[in-house]
């Protein structure tokens, strides 16, 4: 009978052990594993609805799958200017920065239209350019060659799969995809009539004005930003770099008065490392 006693004390003085333990390691309990940078290895997925900005009539859905540092992203998206070039990207902080999806008040001109420097302090520095090819870096975040274009009926189809910073693989959910070019005069192309980009005077704003942003499941959604731009200003210093804005004014100009009557044949690529 004592020994049974024993036994039982035994196994009860065992739990509150086991349960101390249990707390102070809940990684235990997951299952699979987990790489350097804190992110599950096997693949997560988020959906991003894309909503328009500047009355654009964009829309779509995003979906990004993040397996360790290799992030894959698929675009569906509709309204967009048809035959041109959309410059898009993933934007945000890795550091602790609370950005996300600008509204009206953003606009500090009143002019109606929310231009890219002025919805910068609100989104954030670019952390990926999503391209069609080569370089993410926010080096080729006005790359219009690069990016994807809109077909003859204004949508817009894209698929790539690259690899990623640890910070950005850390802090997926905390940034957002924002999709650039409108077109607010209805005539089906880039002109001046909203005047020339604060970004390069060679480009008109309509080519580089937001059109659609969508946040990631998880993100912050309310606070104003801490700490403004992570580049350390409300400008658009570290975004492009002059050689860039001319190549990318080059490009557009110099495709049918920025018509760009010829349309690629597809816009759909076939996923790639970066």
């Amino acid at each position: 009978m004592k020994s049974r006693r024993t036994a039982r004390l035994t196994a009860l003085l065992a739990v509150p052990a086991a349960l101390t333990l249990s707390a102070a390691f809940p990684a235990a309990a997951h299952s699979g594993h987990e790489d350097h940078t804190g992110t599950m290895a096997e693949g997560h997925s988020y959906q991003v609805d894309l909503d328009q900005l500047n009355d654009s009539g964009a829309q779509g859905t995003a979906m990004l799958t993040l397996d360790g540092r290799r992030l894959t992203v698929r675009i569906e998206a509709s309204g967009l200017v048809p035959g041109q070039p959309h410059a898009q990207h993933i934007h945000g902080s890795t550091d602790g920065h609370d950005f996300h999806c600008p509204d009206a008040s953003a606009d500090k001109n009143h002019d109606g239209i929310v231009t890219t420097a002025e919805g910068l302090p609100m989104y954030g520095d670019i952390n990926i350019s999503l391209t069609t090819k080569g370089d993410t870096s926010k080096k080729s975040g006005l790359d219009v060659t690069r990016m994807p274009v809109a077909d003859k009926d204004g949508k817009l189809s894209y698929e790539r799969t690259l690899t990623v910073s640890p910070a950005v693989a850390e802090h997926i959910k905390d940034l957002h995809v924002v999709q650039h070019g409108i077109d607010p005069n209805g005539n089906g192309k880039y002109d001046f009539g909203k005047g020339k980009s604060e970004l390069d005077p060679k480009l008109p704003q309509e080519a580089t004005a937001p059109a659609s942003c969508g946040m990631l499941a998880g993100a912050a959604v309310g606070s104003m930003p801490v700490g403004g731009v992570e580049t350390g200003s409300g400008g658009t210093q570290g975004v492009e770099s002059p050689v860039l804005l001319a190549g990318g004014a080059a490009a557009l100009l110099g495709a049918g008065t920025l018509g760009f009557a010829a349309r690629r044949r597809g816009n759909r690529t076939a996923p790639a490392g970066n």
